[in-house]
């Protein structure tokens, strides 16, 4: 293991190599800056690693340096990228991608230098005329007949981060094993090999008709239009939070029949400097709430969310004391496929062949809901590249219908592979009408799934530790509870451990051990007790986080016991989290 000192030693010389005549002199004098300071912290932290491909693609603080989002870091990304698609596709005449943008700083100026780079590769590019959502740039990757895509976004976090998620030729991110040629690649190209000069006839600038398309497609999510014709005047607050939803998703809405969308007008002015938010992330109550003061204003039906790049949809509704409140991920996913599995039952679209996939970390109920109808189910890990890589394998042959993970994510159609804000948001204001036509609340609705399915709570913690140091020490805290593991949590048995590392499943109580029907590896950890309390743990791919995920089931007879069996499932976890030290 290295020393300190030879750590630092590295990035000295690393940092040196930024100073040579490749680089602008603005990136010149900032590498000087940090190598003067006494201490050596921030050039550590922007110069220890390269940024890689995790989840999410890269993902970064923007700044100098090689851990950073800058257009060297996002230049040698795209030039790897280019590199490897000219030799996955030799044998095409012209190799295309699509190019898309969020409102971030910086998200313009990357996403165009992008489009130069490829463009000096000889690759077409199709670079929108302005910021766009997530899944429209998944749709047009397809539409357009494309081989690659990226999108330059930082989805939720906080504003001094970026990003650069790349897809391939299905609309999904990137997953093996072109995620690890494609990091091979970048890996080899260093400043002086990144082609910025582009012959900018490659370059086709993308703008409404695109958007015309996308949401046609969006238009064939509804599964009761008759309903909403029926709750047209329904009152929707929304807000994009800064982000490029104030695009798309009040169209959506139209397109699917609501005629009255209130908006948040503070919060439709695209900012990369989120003025009105400490984080643009739906997850947090702070982000929705001043859509969830307006809803309370003009009493309306629902509240909902997206967050910058609108992939992610957050979704408030009225509780039984009257009050706005946030449901949570795993409650967002769980009323979709309840919604998508009952209404296409009571329509009769159901043919047999139908599926709908999670990831591990999310709640287990929806696995339960698909079971008792009869509906096939996938679980993956954490990532929508994973839910679209379930797609790809059984295209033709079984019907997707919907698929989601608890980081308020959701994809209720196949049109886009990756979480889809903009179809999400009318579907969800769909299922509000159609609660409505039954004379219930959106959170009644969920109330009465808990009540047939039986009762779920669930929480996420997540630890941050920043830099070197910081990752030192999430992987110190994954191999002690790997060595570790708990024997008892929450008053109740350990009975089962799943270890992704290497895809093992161990019974505690009767010693048995089987593999883990996954194809590959990940550092995900997962505590199964015997009263059915889980708990799973894994480092995040794309931020410098260790999150733990809580999920606490109990049997539910009546509304009158939700109240009471929460406050139960909050204490459990509680306590849980208080003998795992967190």
């Amino acid at each position: 293991m290295a020393t300190n000192q030879e750590i630092l030693e590295s990035v000295i010389a690393k940092a040196k190599s930024w100073q040579s005549e490749v680089y602008d002199e603005a990136t010149r004098d900032e590498v000087q800056r940090m190598l003067d300071q006494e201490d050596k912290s921030e050039l550590i932290d922007s110069f220890y690693k390269d940024l890689e491909f995790g989840t999410g693609g890269l993902r970064g603080i923007m700044g100098v340096g090689s851990n950073r989002m800058n257009i060297y870091t996002v230049g040698a990304a795209t030039q790897g990228l280019s590199n490897y698609l000219k030799k996955e596709f030799a044998d095409l005449d012209q190799i295309k991608v699509a190019i898309a943008h969020d409102c971030r700083n910086n998200s313009r100026l990357f996403s165009e230098k992008s489009a130069e780079i490829f463009a000096a590769n000889g690759i077409k590019v199709y670079l929108f005329d302005d910021l766009r959502p997530t899944p429209e740039l998944s749709f047009a990757i397809r539409e357009l007949g494309c081989q690659s895509g990226i999108i330059l976004t930082a989805s939720h976090n906080p504003k001094e981060y970026n990003g650069y998620k790349a897809y391939w030729e299905d609309g999904s991110q990137i997953v093996g094993p072109h995620d690890v040629n494609i990091i091979d690649e970048v890996q080899k190209v260093g400043a002086a090999d990144i082609k910025f000069e582009g012959n900018k006839e490659l370059i086709e600038i993308l703008g409404d008709e695109m958007d015309q398309k996308f949401l046609e497609k969006v238009k064939t999510v509804s599964l009761a239009p008759e309903i909403v014709e029926k709750y047209k005047d329904l009152k929707i607050v929304y807000t994009p939070i800064h982000g490029t939803g104030v695009k798309l998703i009040p169209d959506a809405l139209k397109a699917f029949g609501f005629e009255n969308v209130i908006h948040i007008p503070e919060q439709d002015v695209v900012s990369g400097d989120f003025p009105t938010v400490v984080s643009p992330n739906p997850e947090e109550p702070a982000a929705m709430d001043m859509a969830m003061k307006k809803g309370a204003e003009i009493d309306a039906d629902v509240v909902l969310a997206s967050d910058p790049d609108a992939d992610r949809i957050g979704v408030a509704v009225k509780n039984d004391k009257g009050e706005f409140v946030i449901i949570n991920g795993n409650q967002t996913a769980l009323v979709f496929i309840y919604y998508i599995i009952t209404r296409m039952k009571e329509s009769n679209r159901l043919s047999g062949n139908e599926f709908i996939v999670k990831t591990i970390v999310s709640t287990e109920k929806i696995a339960e809901i698909a079971q008792k109808n009869g509906i096939e189910f996938f679980d993956v890990y954490t990532g929508f590249k994973y839910i679209a890589e379930v797609i790809r394998e059984n295209e033709g042959v079984k019907k997707y219908i919907g698929g989601g993970e608890e980081s308020f994510g959701f994809m209720p159609a196949d049109f886009v592979r990756d979480k889809d804000a903009v179809s999400s948001c009318a579907l969800m204001a769909e299922i509000v009408a159609w609660a409505k036509d039954q004379g219930k609340s959106l959170y009644e609705l969920l109330q009465d799934i808990y009540l047939e399915y039986g009762h779920s709570k669930e929480k996420m913690k997540y630890i941050v530790r920043q830099g070197k140091s910081g990752a030192d020490e999430i992987q110190r805290m994954m191999v002690n509870f790997r060595e570790n593991p708990p024997k008892m949590l929450g008053g109740s048995l350990l009975k089962t451990v799943k270890d992704y590392g290497d895809l093992t499943e161990r019974n505690l109580l009767t010693g048995e051990s089987k593999k883990i029907n996954q194809k590959i590896t990940s550092n995900v950890l997962q505590f199964f007790t015997e009263d059915g309390t889980k708990i799973s743990v894994r480092p995040s791919g794309t931020e410098p986080k260790i999150k733990f995920y809580f999920e606490i089931a109990a049997d539910l007879n009546s509304r009158a016991e939700i109240d009471i069996v929460e406050k139960q499932a909050e204490d459990k976890i509680e306590s849980i989290m208080e003998e795992l030290n967190l």
